[in-house]
């Protein structure tokens, strides 16, 4: 392949639009084609693309397959038609980042992984939480064993409610697959990459307190989880917590990431991208915390609204398509991601611990 990858986007709305941004500051990028039954999308994506720009246009991903003009795929389709978009691209042999979540069931999800082991393309899903610089400095740290031995991981989550949707789609778990999988996959899948393990078991108490109570679509109330706490259990001993709270959008931070090991406790926090490291000093001894700041590129962070990290996303997405680096992030690591959110989802409306194992993982 030559160093110009030729990018088809399937989905064109807010989140296919920031994948535009973040391809017009990627080297040999060069978006060729988009697909959107939605007439009012594609306009969004012309305007993101510029009058210049000579790309083709389609009603779905079926059509932009055939079409010859794209080396590779992005998926920022509603999240319940992933697996539909999914079948002729993979039909076609093409590369694909799929965006999170990877499916809105356990059952798709494994079908993806399925497809995407048999093709000899590039698969990635969608993860740009673990691109966020500070996050990566963090788990670069953790690695390097400044905490010693981790036993325990909490990710808090504070932050604004879902936004607006073509046809609020978001707004049922019929079609996100829930709260806890749309939205926390993210997080699931920061737990397994920290914590080194599966998950074996998932308690979740959540509920819809606070947003979307006076809206009726076609007389239903939306039906998605607002505020929650998580409790993971791992394979090997460590334990985690989400806190997600959708209506707190005035905290400084959104993100508060904090991991403790027998030596010491480190804090990351986003997007103020402070580092905190607090040692073990026993009782009364005075504190020895120290701080850094992770900054993050200008260009990355105004090409998206994920604290750049979508720009870091692409540069490694666009190594794998040409053949000269590795998928970070695979169909079964999205899927393992998908589980969890699936079991915090039935956690929570059962009001039970739930096994991973019921899930037939």
């Amino acid at each position: 392949m030559s160093d110009t990858v030729r990018y088809g986007l399937v989905g064109s709305g807010m989140m296919g639009v920031e994948h535009i941004h973040n391809l017009a500051v990627t080297p040999g990028a060069v978006v060729t084609a988009i697909a959107d039954p939605v007439e009012r999308s594609r306009g969004w994506a012309r305007k993101a693309l510029g009058a210049d720009a000579k790309v083709a246009e389609f009603e779905d991903g079926a059509a932009l397959a055939k079409s010859g003009l794209v080396d590779a795929v992005i998926v920022s389709s509603p999240n319940y038609t992933h697996r539909k978009v999914l079948e002729p691209l993979f039909e076609a042999g093409l590369p694909i980042l799929c965006e999170k979540p990877l499916a809105t069931t356990i059952e798709d999800a494994k079908w993806v992984v399925e497809q995407a082991e048999k093709s000899k393309a590039p698969f990635w899903t969608a993860m740009e939480y673990r691109y966020m610089p500070p996050a990566e400095a963090f788990i670069a740290d953790l690695r390097a064993g400044k905490i010693g031995k981790l036993q325990m991981l909490s990710i808090r989550e504070h932050r604004f409610p879902f936004l607006e949707k073509v046809g609020d789609w978001n707004r049922f778990s019929r079609n996100t697959g829930g709260t806890m999988v749309e939205k926390c996959c993210h997080f699931f899948d920061l737990m397994r990459l920290i914590v080194e393990s599966e998950a074996v078991r998932v308690y979740c108490s959540g509920a819809m307190d606070v947003n979307h109570q006076d809206e009726r679509y076609d007389g239903q109330k939306p039906d998605i989880i607002d505020n929650s706490y998580t409790v993971v259990d791992f394979a090997n001993g460590v334990r985690a917590m989400l806190d997600l709270c959708m209506f707190a959008d005035g905290a400084e931070n959104q993100e508060e990431i904090t991991a403790v090991g027998d030596k010491a406790r480190l804090d990351v926090l986003i997007p103020t991208g402070d580092l905190v490291l607090s040692p073990r000093v026993g009782f009364m001894n005075p504190k020895q915390v120290s701080r850094r700041n992770i900054a993050v590129d200008e260009t990355a962070l105004k090409a998206g609204s994920h604290h750049g990290s979508t720009f870091y996303e692409h540069q490694k997405f666009n190594a794998a398509v040409r053949g000269v680096g590795p998928v970070e992030v695979t169909a079964r690591d999205g899927l393992m991601a998908v589980a969890i959110g699936t079991a915090a989802e039935i956690s929570a409306r059962e009001r039970r611990v739930v096994e991973l194992s019921e899930l037939g993982l």
